[in-house]
């Protein structure tokens, strides 16, 4: 079979979807174009014919696992749909092995990127923030979930002590005081901390706030 004839054959959302189950299989150090090949039975060259470099591969699987991300159904008030798409969000991340680290390194302008967007900073809009802190909530919001949901995917397993063994009561008295509340198992609770932390402004804001809206001319 041709090149040519291989490319036909196969399209775009399959070369992603499998690149896709290779990291779900092998994690981020695994994946190469050349695995994804082989894994498809096709030649490196078919499946660079679809996606180009490696770089533009990782950009289509973040936005497919962002894609993932189902946006019906959620909450009537703003800051609970902002809330729900947090949580949803990180399922999402959590259902691919290294899922976070993934999207965290990728800047995909593709349709379920945007669309996340779009409902998270419009979400943030209707509680009543202006233009400008309605998309810097949405993206601390994105950063929070990435940047917890990366560690919690990369954290050691129990029988690893590392920090604790690290951490000298003499020399770092609060660290060993707080460690407790940093082990493996409070990923959830933390989450939930820190969401709630990040949207403590939105709970307390108005829908058409005068202020918040002046300052956008709205």
């Amino acid at each position: 079979m041709t090149k040519k004839q291989e490319s036909a054959r196969l399209s775009t959302s399959a070369v992603v979807q499998a690149a896709v189950q290779l990291l779900d299989a092998g994690g981020l150090d695994a994946l190469s174009t050349r695995a994804v090949a082989d894994r498809l039975g096709v030649r490196m060259n078919t499946v660079l014919w679809h996606v180009k470099t490696k770089a533009r591969m990782l950009e289509l699987m973040a936005d497919a696992i962002t894609a993932e991300v189902p946006l019906d159904d959620l909450p009537g008030k703003p800051v609970d749909r902002v809330r729900e798409i947090g949580r949803r969000l990180r399922r999402a991340l959590l259902n691919h092995r290294d899922g976070a680290a993934l999207v965290a390194g990728t800047y995909p302008a593709e349709p379920g990127t945007l669309r996340l967007a779009e409902t998270l900073i419009g979400a943030c809009a209707a509680a009543g923030l202006s233009d400008r802190d309605a998309a810097w909530t949405g993206w601390t919001l994105i950063y929070f979930v990435l940047g917890l949901t990366q560690e919690e995917q990369a954290a050691p397993g129990a029988d690893e002590h590392r920090l604790s063994a690290a951490v000298d009561p003499a020399a770092y008295p609060v660290l060993a005081r707080t460690l407790p509340h940093l082990d493996a198992g409070s990923f959830g609770e933390r989450f939930e901390f820190g969401l709630g932390t990040i949207l403590g402004r939105l709970d307390r804001t108005t829908v058409g706030d005068s202020s918040s809206a002046q300052r956008d001319g709205r």
